[in-house]
């Protein structure tokens, strides 16, 4: 059954893990095709196979301008973009006052996400719709990650104004923030075993079901926000967490 987003292109980094790669799966099911780009290709091998001929993969780092001036290119030969979402993301642990680490941060999830879009402006179908990806912590507090949490806050920030500001070239930006998903994130911290286990059973405590969330069900909230369904949704900043920030 053919839907919205059938031959619809859809461009998604750090797409080859976690949120990305689920969102690249609910795209394809969906019948659209995507353009991944990461680092490694990681877990996209096999929606390839699933998927050839749909999914193409584009090896590239957001910090790189030359290797989103090749991810242009590439989009210009598949476009127009329908969809994107610019979803390469980091986090560190570290002092809040090392200010180095918010560069280093914000380099990936903020300026990354900003000049994935400022690469592909002009090749954005009209309509087209752009979904940021932000954090649920930006309402909340973690010891060691201010510098991650003020990256992703000043994302969601500016992404609110493009918001106004892009509405007269027909394209909707919105943004999902979310919560504590079971991702490989999680492992880049630098936490012992012992210590992750610890952090997700405090933080397990906080979730109204009690866990932590699939990647998928983050994956199909952006894709609602993506969607015509979601038509009349400007600059909004949705929270999937779990419950985390209710209690």
């Amino acid at each position: 059954m053919k839907t919205e987003f059938q031959d619809r292109l859809a461009v998604v980094t750090g797409a080859s893990s976690g949120i990305g790669l689920a969102l690249c799966a609910a795209l394809l099911q969906r019948g659209a095709r995507v353009l991944a780009m990461s680092r490694t290709i990681g877990g996209l091998k096999p929606l390839q196979a699933t998927h050839a001929g749909r999914l193409h993969w584009h090896a590239g780092d957001v910090t790189s301008s030359d290797d989103l001036h090749g991810l242009c290119k590439r989009a210009a030969e598949l476009g127009p973009v329908d969809y994107l979402v610019p979803n390469a993301g980091i986090a560190e642990l570290g002092d809040s006052l090392d200010v180095s680490a918010f560069d280093r941060q914000w380099a990936v999830n903020g300026a990354g996400a900003l000049n994935t879009l400022a690469a592909l402006r002009n090749g954005l179908a009209k309509p087209a719709s752009v979904v940021f990806v932000s954090s649920f912590l930006t309402r909340a507090t973690f010891s060691g990650l201010a510098a991650y949490i003020a990256s992703k806050a000043a994302l969601a920030a500016h992404a609110r104004t493009l918001a106004v500001e892009w509405v007269a070239q027909d394209v909707r930006i919105n943004i999902v923030s979310p919560g504590p998903t079971a991702t490989a994130l999680w492992g880049t911290l630098g936490l012992t075993d012992e210590q992750l286990s610890q952090v997700a059973e405090s933080v397990s405590q906080r979730l109204l079901p009690g866990h932590f969330l699939e990647a998928a069900a983050v994956a199909n909230v952006i894709m609602f926000q993506l969607s015509q369904g979601a038509r009349g949704v400007y600059g909004q900043d949705w929270v999937v967490d779990n419950g985390y920030t209710l209690s």
